[in-house]
């Protein structure tokens, strides 16, 4: 559970730097950010499983590649939905996604305690 606030707490930070990076990305405050990392991580908990299974084949050809354009689609998908953060085109998804895909590769794996 305190996994889940940590991934949180880092995706609102990471929207924070990307927006101030990224001239597409728009934030209201950061509560905002944290109600948005909230539903990012809502939305890869419940979609993205549903979205990786039905386009396993297309992310197979492509060598996993394809899981960047899911990660885009979430992020784009969780702006729409939450009310502070707002992407003006494609390139704001595609930089943000991309900055979310990282921040969850890092915390995931220096977060997470996996014993062998």
């Amino acid at each position: 559970m305190i996994f889940f606030f940590f991934r949180i707490l880092f995706t609102a930070i990471a929207v924070v730097v990307s927006a101030y990076y990224i001239p597409e990305i728009r934030i209201k405050d950061f509560s905002d950010c944290v109600i948005f990392g909230l539903i990012v991580g809502l939305i890869n908990a419940t979609v993205r499983p549903i979205l990786i299974f039905i386009t396993l084949p297309i992310n197979f050809f492509t060598l996993g590649l394809f899981s960047l354009v899911i990660n885009i689609f979430t992020y784009w998908l969780a702006a729409e939905i939450s009310y502070g953060v707002h992407i003006l085109d494609f390139w704001g998804a595609f930089w943000g996604g991309l900055v979310i895909w990282i921040i969850g590769i890092l915390t995931n794996r220096y977060l997470w305690k996996k014993e062998l």
